[in-house]
């Protein structure tokens, strides 16, 4: 058996490695215009180094698939984000049913899926520890104003898997929902899709995931945000029955988060508050 050595900048899982043929990956979702086959990924690692998560498709990215051609009637037409997109396969899996998708992330390692969708995929630059979306029109995969105003008046849904792994990385997730969402005039719908990657903490001596821990803190806090502009409401959407189009294991560790940002009518002016750190005190969603 091989020896593996697991280091503080991995993350544990049975991963599943997006092969280079594209071609390949999705020829019978184009075939017949809709979902009517699997999809199989064949290579596994058991720790991917931070640097190389973002060139994997990873199982919650296939559950939120999932979701997405099990309930395409919500998304057809819709303009959605999605956030630390990686390789863009659930952005191109949303472009099936989707009007525009914006597939987003800081290092862009998405192929050219464009002829295996119907709706419009424009990538682009969103880092969550910028304040604004860049604009400059001299940088790689930058917004054009245009596309910044379409964002903020037309996303309906915003949509993330698997970036739930690092507390740094949780902070920004919630801090970039947190600016976008207070920001829309509208109702928006967020899906996080994640797994709970579960390993022994020498701080607790048992087997634990400090990770998931700490998004359910990160979701606990941001009900209890006072904000005057928007509203927020969180369920676990359940994923039993969902239908499964794509090869993989659907594992217990897998969820599937909804929530939903509504506005609020009120001409009152708060300052951002501080996402960083939720209070560790505080109780866990229930």
């Amino acid at each position: 058996m091989d020896q593996f050595t697991f280091r503080y900048d991995t993350v544990l899982s049975d991963v599943h490695i997006l092969l280079p043929n594209a071609r390949h990956l999705m020829t019978r979702l184009n075939h017949v215009g809709q979902p009517g086959g699997y999809c199989h990924l064949s290579e596994h690692t058991m720790a991917t180094p931070l640097e190389d998560v973002g060139k994997q498709v990873w199982r919650g990215a296939f559950l939120l698939a999932d979701f997405i051609l099990s309930e395409a009637d919500m998304f057809r037409g819709a303009t959605v984000l999605e956030l630390g997109a990686g390789m863009g396969f659930t952005s191109i899996v949303m472009a099936t049913v989707a009007k525009t998708v914006y597939c987003t992330g800081v290092m862009m390692n998405i192929p050219d899926y464009s002829e295996f969708s119907r709706g419009e995929v424009k990538v682009k630059q969103l880092d969550w520890l910028q304040y604004s979306l860049c604009t400059d029109a001299d940088v790689d995969f930058s917004w054009t104003e245009e596309e910044v105003a379409d964002l903020y008046d037309n996303t309906h849904f915003i949509i993330a898997a698997d970036v739930i792994y690092d507390e740094d990385l949780t902070d920004g997730l919630f801090r970039i929902l947190y600016r976008l969402c207070r920001n829309f005039t509208h109702t928006c719908t967020v899906l996080l899709s994640l797994e709970k990657r579960m390993n022994f903490s020498l701080r607790h001596m048992d087997v634990c995931c400090e990770a998931y821990s700490y998004f359910r803190r990160c979701l606990s806090q941001l009900l209890e945000l006072q904000e005057p502009r928007c509203s927020f409401r969180v369920e676990q959407l359940p994923t039993a029955n969902l239908a499964q189009f794509f090869l993989y294991e659907r594992v217990e560790q897998l969820e599937l988060w909804k929530l939903t940002v509504s506005p609020r009518q009120s001409d009152q002016v708060q300052s951002e508050p501080d996402l960083t750190r939720p209070d560790p005190t505080r109780p866990d969603l229930t």
